[in-house]
């Protein structure tokens, strides 16, 4: 089986460098053999074209807003009819590449793009400028590296 773990998020603004801090600690303890560790960072593009080397399970990781505390982990599955775009709308702008618009690029490549695509969000605290995270995010980074190593073994064990 082929995983791809991707970071995703910008450095440069606090807790939205979460996904690529969970990438360098996934990296830094490492991975079971089959899985690739990335930081994307904010290279949607390169990313969206990564997408299509046909990984059997992606997990996208990045700091998703959604109105809970700070630090709090969620895992969502994107539905694949979520991922289409507009018929004829232009669906790329390469300075908004969110992990939707990633993977709404992906499904327009005519190319493979893999059985199933996970997101580990993280809910940030913080995103003005600035390359630290906040207490409770950099608290959840490894809490959000195992999460991925479970995720990763559930799905070893479903196929």
């Amino acid at each position: 089986m082929r995983t791809l773990v991707a970071g995703v998020g910008n450095v440069f603004l606090g807790d939205d460098g979460f996904g690529v801090a969970v990438a360098r600690r996934l990296a830094a303890v490492g991975v079971p053999d089959g899985v690739e560790v990335g930081d994307f960072g904010i290279r949607g593009i390169h990313l969206a074209y990564e997408l299509t080397s046909g990984y059997d399970l992606t997990i996208l990781v990045d700091a998703i807003p959604a109105g809970r505390a700070p630090g709090t982990l969620s895992v969502v599955e994107p539905a694949p009819e979520s991922l289409t775009p507009a018929p004829g709308g232009c669906f790329v702008d390469a300075h908004a590449m969110t992990p939707d618009a990633v993977l709404t690029l992906a499904s327009g490549l005519d190319l493979p793009r893999g059985d199933r695509v996970l997101l580990v969000g993280c809910e940030p605290a913080d995103v003005s400028p600035g390359m630290d995270l906040s207490p409770p995010v950099a608290a959840a980074v490894p809490e959000a590296a195992a999460l991925v190593l479970e995720l990763i073994a559930e799905e070893d064990r479903r196929c």
